[in-house]
């Protein structure tokens, strides 16, 4: 009621500031958000698997799954920044409990491309591959109450 009073007095532009202006136009509703996760989620996990169905490419291969599966890992990494805000999802990548595992996981984005295209290490590039998916995954359950600490446990009694 109040802003269609402000439109209807010609005062909606005066009261508020412009950053009130861009965060009302720019919001998006539950549903946007639930169904832009989804795509990008679905997408980070059809990128993953065709980096992988591409490795078996001669020459090439390596290379495509590299930049597909960063690419897929970046897609479902970004996908929640629909659900919580790219600015709350930083905050919450960063803060001391993965802090560790997002700095590697970043790292390990970046490494596995540089060791493609500028090092020319095919090994190297697997492996850090390998390193993103168990980085990745250790940010991800740091997410699930005690998950971490149930990992740690089941890998300490299998090597007991």
């Amino acid at each position: 009621m109040d802003k269609l009073r402000r439109v209807l007095n010609g005062h909606e532009d005066e009261e508020r500031g412009l950053t009130a202006q861009v965060l009302d136009s720019s919001s998006l509703s539950f549903g946007t958000r639930v169904k832009w996760f989804a795509i990008c989620f679905v997408s980070g996990i059809v990128f993953s698997i065709l980096g992988t169905a591409l490795l078996w490419i001669p020459r090439a291969g390596l290379k495509l799954f590299a930049v597909f599966y960063t690419l897929g890992n970046i897609a479902a990494l970004s996908s929640t920044c629909f659900l919580m805000g790219p600015l709350k999802q930083l905050k919450k990548m960063f803060e001391p409990t993965r802090l560790i595992a997002t700095i590697i996981m970043l790292l390990c984005l970046i490494c596995t491309l540089c060791a493609v295209f500028w090092w020319e290490k095919k090994g190297l590039a697997v492996l850090f591959c390998i390193l993103q998916f168990l980085a990745m995954t250790w940010y991800s359950l740091s997410f699930i109450p005690f998950a971490r600490d149930a990992v740690v446990k089941c890998f300490s009694s299998c090597l007991n």
